[in-house]
């Protein structure tokens, strides 16, 4: 098979089915011959902050000298980018070869009466086969969905890191913060260390009862770890109130308010698993260096992408605008199993804007993009522009841009649509 069929065939694979149970997922992995044996894996819950943990642990992983794999979801452009193999996303002609090796272990499965893995299971199945192939020693492995239930939980880790917990996937994992949690709570395991990054006091008791529960060490990452010294030139630099990380100032190459404390819980996991012998300025040198797709990320001279999509991510999302004379320009869309009442309301609230631009994502999960108009009508007085084309609303908001910023956001499915529009602009296949 090509690498265009390969792709169309794992995207047929139904996504948002009933999961399959763990015993199911360790017998997929036994078929490929237990590819997770023998590296160390650090798993990464959480409802807001996952990836950045995880681009942040790889990144110093490697300024350690260490050889990792890294598994994320989902991929904004290219299914490539969900496995990455020492900071470079698998070749097209690697993931060809990873595929054939998973698929003929899928035969072999279904010839034993065992059901055909989900999307989520065949690509965790492939990123396991391809770290393996390539001999690496660190895994930094991000949950698809909640924790407990997720195909990510059938290996063993070194280290359990659980990010900021929030209101997401209701239907799947809960209707509080306690329930959701739990959920994430799941990837728990007896006697593995517990990292994870104070919330609200629900969300963190469940945490730390569930890791006493399984004998534990655990740390919580507080708000008070860090302190915030300001942003300069696209960069955001903090201080760590611990002895261990010295004076020195600390930068990230991105502006959110909310990603010194991801890098803080990611550099608490470093410092248990290295000591006395981590090396704080190869780590600083790492974490200066990590630029994470669709993060508030600058895809052109003030415009940004951001993944919030969810409540708590606007809430974050809101705190790190800059207050901007020339004025902003909000881009947003949605899918319908969101809360986006509440995430526009927020917004309109709490985030300056002169005029906000809806837009319609593709896929059947899309929220009208008229009904999300009138709801930021509903909570502003400012211009409301419906263009169902996100590419039509790509060119409007550069048309009437002048000196503002622009934030697009609301959706990672948003975000991957316009960096996609770039990048083809970019080679001359398109235009913005």
């Amino acid at each position: 098979m090509t690498y265009k069929e390969i792709v169309t065939y794992i995207e047929e694979i139904p996504r948002f089915t009933r999961k399959h149970s763990l015993a199911h997922t360790r017998e997929m992995l036994l078929f490929l011959g237990n590819p997770q044996n023998g590296k160390k894996i650090i798993h990464v819950a959480g409802t807001n902050g996952k990836g950045s943990v995880c681009a942040y642990l790889d990144a110093m992983l490697r300024a350690e000298g260490k050889s990792t794999g890294l598994f994320t979801s989902p991929h904004l452009v290219k299914m490539n980018e969900r496995i990455v193999l020492n900071g470079k996303q698998i070749s097209d002609e690697d993931f060809c070869e990873v595929f054939e090796e998973t698929m003929q272990a899928v035969r072999r499965m279904q010839d034993a009466g065992l059901e055909h893995p989900t999307f989520f299971e065949f690509l965790f199945a492939m990123a396991m086969k391809a770290y393996d192939r390539a001999g690496m020693e660190y895994i930094v492995l991000e949950t698809g969905l909640g924790g407990r239930l997720d195909a990510t939980s059938s290996v063993e880790p070194v280290a359990c890191v659980i990010t900021s917990i929030g209101l997401d996937h209701m239907e799947y994992l809960g209707d509080t913060v306690e329930q959701i949690a739990g959920e994430k709570a799941g990837i728990i395991r007896p006697e593995v260390p517990v990292f994870f990054a104070q919330t609200a006091p629900g969300s963190d008791s469940v945490i730390e009862k569930t890791a006493e529960k399984e004998g534990c060490f655990c740390k919580k990452i507080g708000k008070d770890a860090y302190e915030i010294l300001g942003i300069e030139d696209k960069h955001i630099a903090f201080s760590c109130a611990s002895a261990y990380y010295g004076t020195t100032t600390w930068k990230l190459n991105n502006i959110g308010t909310y990603q010194p404390g991801n890098a803080l819980l990611a550099m608490e996991v470093m410092r248990y698993l290295f000591k006395e012998n981590g090396h704080l300025q190869e780590w600083r040198t790492a974490l200066a260096g990590v630029k994470w797709a669709g993060r508030m990320e600058e895809i052109l001279p003030k415009v940004y992408v951001d993944g919030a999509h969810n409540v708590s991510a606007i809430q974050a999302f809101a705190r790190s605008v800059p207050k901007n004379p020339d004025g902003n320009i909000i881009l947003f869309s949605a899918v319908k199993d969101k809360e986006y009442e509440e995430m526009i309301s927020y917004l309109c609230k709490h985030a300056d804007a002169e005029e906000y631009v809806v837009t319609l994502i593709d896929g059947d999960r899309a929220t009208d993009a008229h009904i999300l108009g009138e709801l930021f009508r509903k909570y502003t007085e400012q211009p409301v522009t419906v263009i169902e084309s996100v590419q039509e609303a790509m060119q409007y908001v550069l048309r009437i841009q002048e000196r503002r910023t622009v934030y697009c956001l609301g959706s990672l499915y948003l975000t991957g649509m316009i960096k996609e529009i770039i990048q083809e602009s970019l080679s001359g296949c398109g235009e913005v």
